[in-house]
């Protein structure tokens, strides 16, 4: 099988790889389409710790070629989509039921072989059959739409909340439906990005803000007097503070972006004490797969018109390089001539 094999910072490589046996709990999926995430650039620069040489992507989906001994409720041909985080279930986090803090937490495309390949191995436990109606490049949006559920949950947006979205790629966008659907009464989306904003809109937005030109602060601005919830989903040191002077007296900011490793935001305390600000931090999908695919099922969240480039496995190198700012989802699709 063909494979993006990830061996340090800067070194990606599709090779030729033995189609792996699924082993005892084991489903073995040929991968119809893997997202390609943020934490895939990381990791890519070396701003993400993981283990190489291994197969990296953790944002698939697919259909069932094979299964292990053991696994009775899924057979070849059904589709399923991939919770890539694996808990331990017996540490002090797990026991307290906080899987996503688990002390022994491992994640396909992350610390084992994950999606960017024809066929992938996951544990039973990871899979979760596609409901009808929800396609399987859809199903490649299950993993970001499930971290954008436990995000809003932590948020706390009540009905009636004015909110803001700091970032227009497809986890701004997810988190500005997520928040309309929560009752928001005002919602605004700030990225430098005009095609960004323009979908911002398009899928419900009330206002855009371009950043580079905008104050939206000032008097008769956008966000004058700050709002009550601020949603930060870039992962830069600027946007993260920026977060903070956009918020109203009482807000929540929910710092949602992952910064690299040792970038620093500098917080004057006093802000945090005068405004009496909660300020939290949302990590990956603790329980929320589930209710992830049950919004997809609804349709009453559009993860379709995010997915703006389908590419090959061969085209993800450059890609990971040089980036693609202008996208909003790119997602690979190993076998282009099948119907996803």
């Amino acid at each position: 099988m063909r494979a993006a094999m990830f061996y340090g910072v800067g070194e990606l490589e599709v090779t030729q790889l033995p189609v792996p046996a699924p082993g005892s709990g084991d489903v073995l999926l040929r991968v119809a389409a893997c997202g390609v995430c943020g934490t895939d650039h990381h990791i890519y620069h070396g701003e993400f710790a993981t283990r190489p040489p291994l197969i990296i992507g953790h944002e698939y989906a697919g259909i069932v070629e094979a299964v292990g001994d053991g696994v009775t409720d899924l057979e070849p041909g059904m589709r399923i989509a991939i919770d890539p985080n694996i808990s331990c279930g017996i540490c002090r986090p797990c026991q307290r039921d906080q899987v996503h803090m688990c002390r022994n937490l491992t994640a396909l495309g992350v610390d084992q072989d994950g999606g960017f390949a024809e066929y992938s191995l996951a544990p039973r436990t990871q899979c979760y059959p596609l409901p009808e109606g929800v396609s399987l490049l859809e199903g490649a949006m299950v993993e970001p739409v499930a971290c954008c559920v436990h995000g809003i949950d932590l948020a706390g947006i009540r009905a009636g909340d004015t909110v803001a979205i700091i970032g227009g790629g497809a986890i701004g966008q997810i988190l500005a439906q997520l928040a309309r659907l929560q009752g928001a009464s005002y919602l605004v989306l700030s990225d430098p990005v005009a095609s960004r904003r323009e979908m911002a809109l398009r899928l419900g937005a009330d206002a855009v803000i371009d950043p580079t030109v905008d104050e939206p602060l000032a008097t008769g601005g956008t966000l004058e007097g700050g709002v009550d919830v601020v949603i930060e989903a870039v992962g830069s040191a600027r946007t993260t503070a920026q977060a903070i002077d956009w918020a109203a007296p009482g807000a929540t900011v929910l710092w949602f972006g992952v910064t690299p490793p040792g970038d620093v935001v500098p917080v004057e305390p006093n802000l945090i004490f005068q405004k009496e600000l909660t300020i939290r931090g949302a990590r990956i999908n603790p329980h929320t797969h589930g209710r992830a695919l049950a919004l997809l099922a609804s349709g009453r969240l559009a993860v379709g018109e995010l997915i703006t480039q389908q590419i090959s496995l061969e085209a993800l190198p450059k890609l990971l390089s040089d980036g693609s700012p202008h996208q909003i989802k790119s997602v690979v699709t190993p076998w282009p001539d099948s119907v996803v």
